[in-house]
């Protein structure tokens, strides 16, 4: 780079990004000799997609026979195909979803139309969700130049909806439920979101975020879809990243009433999901029962990861998501480093815990070897 090319001093980004936490994406795993390395850091469902959809993907890049492939086209901005088949398999109007670059993609969205910085009042917009929870949330609201409010977890790790509905004020224009929350777990249940619901100003919006929704076993979870069909101002979050082991192509979606809609369209950036993406969903949608097989797979890895840690003297806050959470506070970061000695990555929460992803049952196998180890 020449001299002239150097980026002048005065150029200064915005304030508001001074104010954003860095977002920590899971690390891969350091190489042990002897030993295979395993991904447990990102909550990536550890099985490929089923086998129909690496077809049509195949499909979709290479295109029809003596046609040139589509990848040098725009994708459909609408999404409609994707949308169209969301509508048949949620039963729920087309109009009612839009798509996104994964569900963060889809919160952004929401988060921008709206909430800000408050305008001529001077004074941001206020967006509550509880903490701690999806780390990608402040950074959203922030770079929106709206105020995140965080309402601390209960001491079983879940979401305290007296405080956080104390939390709610004339400023406040989102609300986000995470359930199950991640880092920690635990599921809302239908009761204490319809209580909730029943108490929040109808003109705020209440984003029940349900990116592991698939892995959910818990007979009292609220469902999200059942609080948008009975209530106006609700939105639902969801993904094909997790259960659907699409991850790499980012492709979420959110349901809520046209005229919420409406403005999410206008907001959203164009073309955000690729045509391989929309037509790697629908493959997947297409056959939901084998993709389901293979989430009932990581759903008994992890009832059995469960039993093991509390048969070791572990007390792991109750998960219905494809990760468990390790209260461990200070000892978060050497879990971590023990975890790294032995070719896992895992995430650890400065301060705060570990949370680990249910991977291939050796990696499981090797993460319990590590925790019992390693001592409670």
């Amino acid at each position: 780079m020449t001299d002239a090319a150097v980026v002048p001093a005065e150029v200064r980004p915005h304030a508001k990004v001074g104010l954003l936490p860095p977002y920590a994406a899971g690390k891969p795993p350091v190489a042990v000799p002897g030993l295979a390395p395993f991904k447990l850091s990102s909550n990536e469902n550890p099985h490929a997609p089923v086998p129909a959809v690496l077809e049509r993907i195949h499909e979709v890049v290479t295109g029809a026979p003596g046609a040139a492939s589509p990848v040098c086209r725009y994708p459909d901005p609408l999404s409609t195909a994707l949308r169209e088949r969301l509508a048949a398999h949620l039963e729920v109007p087309a109009d009612d979803v839009v798509t996104g670059a994964g569900s963060l993609g889809a919160l952004s969205q929401l988060i921008t139309a709206f909430a800000g910085d408050g305008g001529e009042s001077g004074a941001p917009d206020e967006v509550v969700f509880a903490w701690r929870s999806f780390e990608a949330y402040p950074i959203v609201v922030r770079s929106a130049g709206a105020k995140d409010v965080q309402v601390p977890l209960t001491a079983d790790h879940r979401h305290d909806l007296p405080a956080m509905l104390e939390a709610i004020t004339d400023r406040t224009r989102v609300v986000l439920l995470c359930t199950p929350n991640n880092p920690t777990g635990p599921v809302l249940t239908t009761d204490e979101v319809e209580d909730f619901l029943g108490r929040v100003p109808p003109h705020v919006l209440v984003v029940i975020d349900e990116a592991y929704v698939e892995f959910v076993r818990h007979p009292q979870a609220v469902s999200g879809l059942d609080m948008y069909r009975r209530h106006a101002n609700v939105v639902v979050l969801r993904t094909f990243s997790k259960a659907h082991g699409l991850a790499n192509l980012r492709v979420g979606y959110s349901v809520s009433r046209p005229e919420i809609t409406a403005a999410l369209r206008t907001v959203a950036v164009p073309f955000a999901v690729s045509t391989v993406a929309e037509q790697a969903a629908i493959a997947s949608l297409d056959h939901l029962d084998d993709v389901l097989a293979g989430v009932q797979t990581v759903v008994d890895e992890r009832e059995r990861v469960v039993a093991a840690l509390a048969e070791a003297g572990w007390d792991v806050p109750e998960t219905h998501a494809n990760f468990v959470w390790l209260p461990l506070g200070e000892r978060a970061a050497e879990f971590a480093a023990a975890a790294g000695e032995k070719a896992l990555s895992v995430r650890a929460f400065a301060g705060e815990g570990v949370r680990v992803s249910i991977g291939e049952r050796e990696a499981n196998d090797r993460f319990l070897e590590v925790a019992r180890a390693f001592g409670v």
